[in-house]
């Protein structure tokens, strides 16, 4: 290795080191490459040749620590993405959890900027178990979770949503879409670290859907066995289309459906 590429390496470790102790999150869990080549584009853009540099000016300046939140963590979302996934939920899983009365417990990890949480609403608020379910969703980056909580969505953003359900929970604002007061009651927002923290218990259902493919395996696997402990048995994990897990029975799991996985 020749003494640029060695000096180039020092730089980016000394900077996901200092992150870690900054932040908490701990960039040598995700996938490096990917990692690596978005924070290169987004600091060469701000105008700083090392890491280094851009990590004494993070330090200095909230504006780029939130910027580089928002580009670290993967905000794309959608209602309903998915839709037969989301359909094979409704009509199958979320009667078990939350039918004939019963209470449920569901989170929605990683939840971006709420159309994940609100998607579980509605189909809750349909069959009139939303008032008896506890849901809270998480996500790392508190910009992205005041956006949720503030509920204003571009049209594209809805382009699965039954037409019923659009304009039962929906109305247009500005050019956008407002999501209903009920849903936003609903569901509880709060800041979370997947890779960091101690995860509640005594999930009947814990949403996590086109995050585990940006985590190393080691990350992966570690994630998997948490999500296990915090579901009661029986209780589901939904990931993303991308996202299948081989050999469940490792984490305590068995393959319900497609991208579902019950805890035993």
């Amino acid at each position: 290795m020749e003494a640029a590429d060695m000096s180039e390496d020092l730089d980016f470790s000394q900077f996901i080191t200092r992150i870690k102790r900054k932040t908490d999150i701990d960039l040598s869990q995700y996938k490096e490459a990917q990692m690596k080549r978005r924070l290169t584009t987004l600091r060469m853009k701000n105008g700083f040749t090392t890491f280094q540099a851009y990590y004494e000016a993070i330090e200095q300046n909230r504006a780029l620590l939130n910027e580089f939140l928002d580009r670290m963590t993967i905000n794309v979302s959608e209602f309903w993405r998915n839709p037969a996934r989301w359909e094979v939920l409704r009509d199958r899983f979320l009667p078990e959890m939350a039918g004939a009365g019963s209470r449920a417990k569901i989170w929605s990890a990683a939840c971006s900027t709420g159309e994940e949480p609100y998607t579980l609403a509605m189909i809750l608020s349909e069959m009139g178990a939303l008032g008896r379910t506890t849901l809270v969703a998480t996500d790392l980056d508190n910009n992205v979770l005041d956006k949720a909580k503030e509920g204003i969505y571009l049209e594209r953003s809805l382009r699965d949503v039954p037409a019923a359900l659009r304009s039962r929970y929906f109305k247009p604002d500005e050019g956008a879409y407002r999501v209903s007061d009920e849903l936003k009651k609903a569901v509880q927002f709060r800041q979370g670290n997947l890779l960091h923290d101690r995860f509640d218990s005594g999930y009947d259902l814990i949403v996590c859907r086109n995050v585990m493919i940006y985590f190393t395996e080691e990350a992966k696997h570690d994630l998997y066995h948490k999500f296990s402990a915090a579901l009661k048995p029986g209780g589901i994990l939904f990931v993303g289309s991308t996202e299948q897990i081989f050999s469940p029975a490792q984490y305590g799991f068995e393959t319900a459906d497609t991208f579902f996985y019950r805890r035993v």
